[in-house]
């Protein structure tokens, strides 16, 4: 087997040689930079505890406060009821962080602490011991450290206030301690999965074409458009120097399929390089339509009832008075020849002065037509 890992290391450093002495005739990626191991991941770990220490900013005397206050000096034999402690230096918050593929005990990780109660600040606070636990339960890591914020707030006597970022959420750089290691099947299977970002059949076929040729044919087999399965070295001590050559083979990415891409929150729209344009026709006008409704209001004359009596005032008319008025502009047309290119789609929109929405409705218009060979999708 150690003769089989030599020859295939002894190719891998023929084909570099060879690409170094040849120009690259197209832009290539890495294979790391486009896709990613199967069962390599992070994992999300959340924790509770109470920040101390602070300077009249914490929780006061809210009651999950002081009962976690009570529960924590319990621990150390102390016993005391609930009115007597004080939450305004307290805070209870919530622990956040994220556990890297592969951390050993003894490894640290940032923290991210953020308040659950009434606490205006956590600056100046210190988080006391508190376990991370990971979506099973298990605790993976303990926090514990000075907490970092870079808001802050300030409230005067007349109650006005100024806050400036968030002075409600903290960090604890390098707070937590692994305390536990997740398991993963990397070492143990014979095989290694290679998921793609951003799935596509000749994209994953071009990955398989380029492993074959370089370790061996048979050693790559694409499964889908997402995914590439690649036997990997039987010895342990062999597969990361085996994933280490791998991720760094270069393979041209397929050109994607033609799409645009619509924000409709920020009016951005986004069109790729592919997308054409067949034989079509477009008119664009604005209508604009303004209202104006005043009332006129007219007193009636006054009505004199009986002799000598004093006059009286009739009740208010009221007259509505409407102007309407309707401007429409000339609409502009233009046309698209066979095979229209991106650029001469965007010159002939802009030449017209077309706005984002009046974009968007050009697209659409063209997509029910039949002239436009891309994906319209909405964000």
């Amino acid at each position: 087997m150690r003769d089989v890992v030599m020859q295939i290391i002894l190719r891998y450093l023929l084909l570099c040689a060879t690409f170094v002495c040849l120009a690259p005739v197209a832009y290539a990626d890495r294979i790391k930079d486009i896709t990613s191991l199967a069962g390599i991941r992070s994992n999300q770990l959340v924790g509770y505890g109470i920040v101390v220490g602070l300077a009249g900013t914490g929780d006061g005397n809210t009651g999950i406060t002081l009962q976690s206050m009570q529960s924590l000096v319990a621990r150390f034999g102390i016993t005391s009821g609930v009115d007597g402690f004080n939450g305004d230096n307290a805070a209870a918050v919530m622990l956040t962080a994220e556990l890297p593929p592969f951390s050993k005990p003894g490894q640290t990780i940032d923290v991210t602490v953020s308040t659950i109660g009434g606490s205006e600040s956590l600056k100046g606070g210190t988080l006391l011991m508190s376990p991370l636990l990971g979506a099973d339960g298990e605790t993976y890591a303990v926090a514990q450290g000075n907490v970092v914020v870079g808001g802050l707030g300030v409230e005067g006597a007349d109650n006005s206030s100024l806050t400036v970022n968030i002075p409600t959420v903290g960090r604890i750089p390098r707070g937590g301690s692994v305390e536990k290691i997740v398991q993963t099947a990397f070492l143990d299977t014979d095989f290694v999965i290679l998921n793609l970002h951003q799935g596509d059949f000749s994209t994953a076929n071009n990955i398989s074409e380029v492993i074959n040729a370089t370790f061996g044919e048979g050693i790559a087999t694409p499964l889908d458009k997402n995914s590439i399965r690649v036997r990997a070295p039987s010895d342990p001590s062999q597969k990361v120097g085996f994933v280490s050559m791998l991720e760094n083979l270069e393979v041209k990415k397929a050109r994607p399929s033609a799409k645009i891409i619509i924000n409709s929150r920020t009016g951005t729209i986004v069109i790729s390089g592919d997308v054409k344009v067949m034989p079509a026709a477009v008119a664009h006008g604005s209508l604009k339509v303004t209202v104006k409704e005043d009332l006129n209001v007219e007193q009636a004359d006054a009505l004199a009832v009986g002799a000598g009596a004093n006059a009286v005032a009739g009740p208010a008319v009221q007259n509505p008075d409407t102007d309407i008025e309707v401007e429409e502009d000339v609409a502009k047309a233009f046309l698209f020849g066979q095979g229209v290119s991106l650029n001469d789609l965007v010159d002939s929109i802009n030449a017209v002065g077309a706005s984002s929405s009046d974009l968007v409705a050009i697209l659409e218009a063209l997509r029910e037509a039949g002239a436009l060979n891309a994906e319209l999708i909405v964000i």
